[in-house]
């Protein structure tokens, strides 16, 4: 954030010296440093809420997300139940063909002996 180097530091307290004067000076070095640790733990807590704030965000979008894979395997779910249908219905009807093409392709057998 700040960046305050040694020149800059003493360049500060010399001015509050100068300003201030030796008697106060150490009353204020307590209230500006009261201070300045104020505005750390504010700034704390506010970086924390933030931080909690991400990782709630975070959640909600894996659970929406979630939510919407839940949606798409219902529909995977019931395409397989309509698929395993459709060919039920398929092999029924095969199972009834079956015998009709066998008994045409054995009569067409029979007719093919005759003729030759």
């Amino acid at each position: 954030m700040f960046d305050f180097g040694f020149w800059e530091m003493l360049m500060i307290v010399l001015v509050a010296l100068v300003v201030v004067g030796p008697e106060r000076l150490p009353g204020l070095a307590r209230t500006v440093g009261f201070w300045v640790g104020k505005a750390k733990r504010m700034i704390t807590e506010v970086k924390a809420e933030i931080h909690e704030e991400l990782a709630a965000e975070e959640l909600k979008k894996a659970l929406d997300e979630q939510d919407l894979m839940e949606d798409v395997y219902e529909v995977i779910e019931e395409t397989k139940k309509v698929g395993d249908e459709i060919k039920d219905e398929v092999d029924e009807v095969k199972d009834k063909a079956m015998p009709s093409i066998e008994d045409n392709s054995s009569q067409q057998t029979e007719v093919g002996a005759e003729k030759t």
